[in-house]
């Protein structure tokens, strides 16, 4: 890992005035260099400055909302934080480093890569363009999931245009959706002379068959979405592609790590966000988040052993629980000592890999793609690729005797926990997820919930107006950076715009 920080290290200097400037630039779509004739950085270097501010955001601010809006965490009487999230205040403001840092940094480095030629025409660079267009795929489903319209075929072109068009959702989607099939194909089908990225690759390595995977998995990810559209046929001829290309789809958690150790700014990020600093002095945000009492009370009624790795026991009490999402709670038993934080299995280490994407939710994916009949298969294999899911969560978790115990979990006549005993199965594949994304991913159960309504019985805050939010807002920036193209929006949009797939 030492290798591969050192890459970092190297490649972050390189482009720590270029990011900085972004940052603080009136237009960060507007980089005033050639993206075909670059003179500082090449994609190795590029590479992990890209995936590491990928990772972060990930696992960070999305991972918040997320699991805020799916009624995961709350927030003891102690403290003040979270207001905005509990009276559902989606505005301009709101988390807008999720639209903001994807254009100024992510997409500004991987288009650098996608662009990048070498100038001697020795080398070929078409791994790193695979795996730029993969990462461009996954972020840009989740801002047209979570926004809409979004700046697409003119984004990225730095100063050739400063000021790009907000694209129609669907066709950002089955853009995103070509690409990735294009890459999963030449993902396997290398040139001779294409150069790999092997350890400056923090995801899979320069696996380059894994990235064909993940570019499969995402792509199915993005057809079900589409399962309320009516364009099944569209969905079968995709998913036909996918099988054509013979990657198949990813084997095991997709993971960053660049080598994150136990020092200032280089923890793993979603340990440093919500659990403990390089010092081991507890988080603001990992004393102020907490079990809500509908989840505890959830995974209590299921026998899920999940429960303790997922929340840690009450430190005044020494058992689990929850308190329901509000701004003002009784003091008296609700303080962040009377209850439960968040638990040992997703705040293992702050040298932890940062989860991308769990193998459990692509397991589910595909038992709901089996069941919607997009992916040949029976009721059998569907089951079993749920069990399978919920076998891969408790191993993610590191539960005791994960395998045995997922067993019996799955095998109970509890409807949404075993296969049998749901009669509507996407009910039970979505509640599931839920479940196996608490903590990592849950921007994808609030999408998801979103789609299908699953949970059925969500609780939405207490101080809210009762409807939960179905989308963000483009942040303020973009009214005043890009104001001829940027759609108009309200506060009210936030609960009533819903996606193009809703």
């Amino acid at each position: 890992m030492k290798k591969i920080y050192n890459i970092l290290n190297k490649s972050l200097l390189v482009f720590s005035f270029g990011i900085l400037a972004t940052s603080c630039s009136d237009d960060f779509y507007d980089v005033n260099d050639n993206p075909n004739d670059p003179s500082i950085s090449t994609p190795i270097q590029t590479l992990p400055t890209a995936q590491v501010t990928f990772a972060s955001l990930n696992g960070t601010s999305m991972t918040y909302v997320g699991n805020m809006f799916v009624y995961n965490w709350a927030t003891p009487s102690n403290w003040s934080a979270n207001s905005d999230f509990f009276r559902y205040n989606v505005s301009s403001s709101f988390y807008t480093n999720i639209f903001e840092t994807s254009y100024s940094s992510i997409f500004k480095n991987l288009t650098y890569i996608e662009n990048y030629e070498d100038p001697t025409g020795a080398v070929d660079y078409s791994a790193y363009d695979v795996i730029a267009q993969t990462m461009k795929g996954f972020q840009y489903q989740y801002l047209v999931d979570l926004y809409g319209d979004v700046p697409f075929s003119e984004a990225n072109l730095r100063a050739e245009n400063t000021t790009p068009v907000y694209d129609d959702a669907e066709t950002v989607y089955k853009s995103v959706i070509d690409s990735l099939t294009r890459v999963a194909a030449m993902a396997l089908d290398l040139p001779e002379n294409a150069e790999t990225p092997g350890d400056s690759d923090i995801f899979f390595g320069g696996d380059m068959e894994k990235w064909a995977q993940f570019a499969n998995t995402i792509k199915l990810r993005m057809l079900v979405r589409l399962s309320n559209t009516g364009q099944d046929t569209y969905i079968k001829e995709q998913v036909d592609l996918i099988d054509a290309n013979g990657a198949g789809y990813i084997k095991e958690d997709v993971m960053a790590n660049p080598g994150y150790s136990k020092n200032a700014d280089k923890q793993s990020p979603f340990y440093d966000y919500a659990g403990w600093d390089e010092g081991d002095a507890e988080t603001n945000r990992h004393d102020y988040t907490v079990a809500t009492d509908y989840t505890v009370n959830y995974l209590s009624a299921t026998n899920d052993p999940r429960l303790e790795y997922l929340y840690s026991p009450s430190e005044n009490s020494g058992t689990f629980k929850g308190v329901w999402q509000a701004i003002n709670l009784p003091g008296s038993g609700y303080t962040s000592k009377d209850l439960s934080k968040i638990g040992p299995g997703l705040l293992k280490s702050p040298t932890q890999d940062q989860p991308i994407m769990l193998l459990a939710e692509a397991l589910l994916v595909r038992s709901e793609a089996i069941v919607r009949g997009y992916i040949n298969g029976s009721d059998a294999d569907a089951k079993q690729l749920y069990n399978d899911a919920i076998t891969a969560s408790f191993k993610y978790l590191e539960v005791e005797d994960a395998v045995t115990e997922a067993e019996t979990y799955y095998s109970q006549a509890i409807k949404n926990t075993g296969w049998d005993a749901s009669t509507d199965k996407i009910e039970a594949i979505i509640t599931q997820k839920w479940v196996v994304l608490n903590g990592t991913s849950s921007i994808e159960s609030w999408i998801e919930n979103t789609r299908t309504g699953f949970p059925v019985d969500l609780p939405v805050s207490g101080d809210s107006d009762g409807v939960r939010p179905v989308s963000l807002l483009y942040p303020t920036s973009e009214y005043s950076r890009n104001s001829q193209n940027v759609p108009p929006t309200t506060r009210e949009d936030a609960f009533t715009k819903n996606p193009f797939w809703k």
